[in-house]
Formats: C-alpha cells, sequence, structure tokens
C-alpha cells in the first residue's frame, strides 16, 4: 500500500539591516538587534502570518478532525520562526500544538537557525542540532524522529553525523545525481550508516504544486487535486512512498489565495483516498511501514537548490566563499568569549539565507533567489553582510579571550 507523505518546510530569517563601514564601531551591546532588520522582519512575517501560516494551519485542522486521523502530514520549523511566533503571533503556535496533539502531525529536526554549518563546522551542526530538538520538544511536548537538513543537504558524511545524533529516518531530495536511474518512490537505506532510512522528495510532483501550480503557460494548468490525485494514483504499480516535500509559504504566499491553492489543499485529502491503495503517513511512519530498497551512496552534496542540487546557490561565488570563510574563522574566538550575545549573534549570522542573497545566477534559476531578497545585488548583499561581520568581529575580538569551554 503506497504512503503519500507530504511534509512543509517554514522559516523566516532574522535579515540585516543596512550596516554601512561608518557604522563599525567596538563600543557598545553585542546583541544580534544591533544587527537585524527588526521592523522588516516583523513586517514580513506578519504578511506571511496572513496570507499562509493562519489560513493553512486552521485548514489542515480541519483536515485532520474530518478525516478522522487518515490525513497526515509534517512540518519543520526553524527554531528561529518558532521564537518570533511565540513573540508576535502566539495564535499561530497554539495552532501548531493543536496539530501535534492530534497525534496526525509530526515535527522535524533540523538546525535551529537553517545554517549550512556541517561542511564548515561539524561540531557547531551538532549544538544546532541539539538545540532545535530541545525547542521542539519544548514547544510541541514531542520528540522529533526525523532529521531534515537545511535546503535539504545530505551526503555520507551527514548521515554518519544524523545517525551519531540519534535519528533513524532522514530526508532529502530525490535528485538524478543521487538516485543514478532509480525512483525517488521507494525508501532507501545509505552508504553512510546502515542505521538510516531515507525518504526522497518526488521533485516532480511536489514542484507542481509549488511552481507551477498558477502557471498558465504549464501544460498541467489549471491542476485541480482530483488531476494531481491521478497523477499520484498512476504511481500505484510502483511507488512505495510518494513524498511531497514544499514550503509551507506555497499556500497563501508563493501561490495566492486567488489563484485557489488552498481550495486544492482541502480537496487533495479525500481525492488522494479515493484510491484504497493509498494512505497518508508522516516520515517516521513511512519509513516503520515499507523496507529498504537500495542503498544510497552520496560522498558529495546534494541539496533541493536550483538545476544543480548543490550546495553554489551559497558558497559557489567569491564573495560567498569569503564571507563564509570569515564567519567559521570566528567560531573558536567566539566560544572561548563564553558570551551568550555573542555566540546567538554568531550562530544568526550563519542562517543560509543571507548568503543565498549573494548568488549570482541569475538564469532560470534567477526569480527564485530574487524572492524576498532585500538587496539590489548580490554585490550589495555582500558588502552589507561583511560591514556587519567587522562590526562582530570587532566585538569578538575587543575583550581578552577566555579559556575554552565546550559548546552550548
Amino acid at each position: 500500500m503506497p504512503s503519500v507523505c507530504l511534509y512543509f518546510q517554514i522559516h523566516q530569517p532574522r535579515r540585516l539591516k543596512r550596516f554601512s563601514v561608518f557604522d563599525i564601531d567596538a563600543a557598545g551591546a553585542p546583541a544580534f538587534a544591533r544587527y537585524e532588520a527588526e521592523d522588516e522582519n516583523r513586517r514580513i512575517l506578519a504578511r506571511v502570518v496572513e496570507k499562509c501560516y493562519r489560513p493553512a494551519t486552521r485548514l489542515l485542522g480541519d483536515l485532520v478532525a474530518s478525516h478522522a486521523g487518515r490525513f497526515r502530514c509534517a512540518f519543520s520549523i526553524t527554531g528561529v520562526t518558532l521564537d518570533r511566533l511565540a513573540i508576535d503571533h502566539p495564535d499561530v503556535l497554539d495552532a501548531f500544538r493543536a496539530l501535534a496533539a492530534s497525534g496526525c502531525v509530526e515535527f522535524l529536526n533540523e538546525t535551529y537557525e537553517h545554517t549550512l554549518a556541517f561542511p564548515h563546522d561539524p561540531e557547531e551542526f551538532r549544538a544546532q542540532v541539539r538545540r532545535h530538538r530541545e525547542r521542539i520538544r519544548d514547544a510541541f511536548g514531542r520528540e522529533a524522529l526525523t532529521f531534515r537538513g537545511t535546503e535539504l543537504i545530505f551526503s555520507n558524511a551527514l548521515v554518519e553525523c544524523v545517525a551519531e545524533l540519534g535519528y533513524r529516518v532522514m530526508l532529502a531530495e530525490g535528485a538524478e545525481p543521487l538516485l543514478r536511474g532509480c525512483s525517488p518512490n521507494r525508501v532507501y537505506g545509505t552508504a553512510g550508516d546502515p542505521r538510516i532510512k531515507v525518504l526522497l522528495r518526488n521533485y516532480r510532483l511536489s514542484d507542481d504544486i509549488a511552481f507551477r501550480f498558477s502557471d498558465r503557460g504549464w501544460t498541467g494548468f489549471p491542476l485541480t487535486a482530483a488531476k494531481f490525485a491521478h497523477w499520484v494514483h498512476a504511481l500505484a504499480g510502483t511507488a512505495r512512498v510518494v513524498n511531497l516535500f514544499m514550503d509551507y509559504e506555497t499556500f497563501g504566499e508563493h501561490q495566492w489565495a486567488e489563484t485557489g491553492i488552498f481550495r486544492f489543499l482541502e480537496a487533495l485529502p479525500g481525492e488522494i483516498l479515493k484510491h484504497p491503495a493509498f494512505r497518508f503517513h508522516t516520515p517516521a511512519e513511512a519509513a516503520e511501514a515499507h523496507p529498504i530498497e537500495g542503498i544510497l551512496d552520496c560522498p558529495g552534496i546534494v541539496t533541493w537548490a536550483d538545476r544543480e542540487r548543490d550546495l553554489t546557490a551559497w558558497q559557489g561565488n567569491a564573495m560567498q566563499q569569503d564571507a563564509l570563510r570569515a564567519l567559521y574563522r570566528l567560531s573558536v574566538p567566539v566560544q572561548r568569549r563564553r558570551d551568550p550575545d555573542l555566540l546567538n549573534a554568531w550562530r544568526l549570522l550563519q542562517t543560509s539565507d543571507h548568503f543565498y542573497y549573494m548568488c549570482t545566477k541569475w538564469s532560470a534559476d534567477g526569480d527564485v533567489h530574487r524572492y524576498f531578497n532585500p538587496y539590489a545585488s548580490p554585490y550589495d548583499a555582500y558588502v552589507n553582510f561583511m560591514n556587519v561581520l567587522d562590526d562582530f568581529t570587532e566585538r569578538v575580538t575587543a575583550a581578552r579571550p577566555e579559556l575554552e569551554e565546550p559548546r552550548c
């Protein structure tokens, strides 16, 4: 019996305000508030809450109730987003808690600040994952069983690390470099660690909803729930799992309500469940329900970004590489300072969005990179980030470093 696994990513970064060389000054408080475009961040979050988080979460709650447990889904919500929701929109956080209490929704783990720390500082990566695990436990009273790397980052080395942290299920992109001709609609083991099961995003079906839903030039337009369910049902003879992974903002923000996206979501579970062989599962349930049917060997890194499905969206040019080197050179000095404000600011500066804004891919992928981008150009993003980092570096090195102690 094939499983349909529907997972949503929720992340809103704490964007940086305009920061010039004349703002660099070692005096004053080291807190991230010195760098944050707080008013803009609150404005954007309020907009996304109104257009997506509030109506979509209310709808999902109704679907869970109306289908009496047969509809199930999963979320990965970054720690920074949970923190802002708790302060500015506690009703939305309460709605997520109600979904958790239903027993039909799984909450996944990732890095707290939505970073790509693993390739640069694996020990810092572990600390960020542990913090996020604690935050999910505190927010929802649930122990996360499944790991989802930032931007679906995946590699043998990362799998090994994730297994050491206690996870047994991991999500990844169903990209050709990883599958090598195999189907994304099966459960896989890994060369990185035999204890991990991997669920792969069916990116064609996922992107039909996330990117092509309102495209009038697309051959599948208009996309109805019945039509989409027919495509899913056509996989019945070969698929074990159909993994539909996408940004939550698909519903109401990327695809506006006027496109009919909420009507589509409301009708989708019923249309899928019309086929008696299909059922909805959370990622942990889908991994438990199906055996491993192949081994994935991924010595390099695969993500869900752009055509290349690699890290070039965040570290593909000289500006990004320079910024990352300068940021992670501060790892030991920041740890030695034993200052929670400095450590928090350093981690927030690692958020992947800051480097995504510096991307110079202005081809077919360019429209994606421009969405919610506060900068006029990648160079502007780089200059602003480096001004902030210069100021932060002065604050880290202003006082005598203390003895190094274990990471928080």
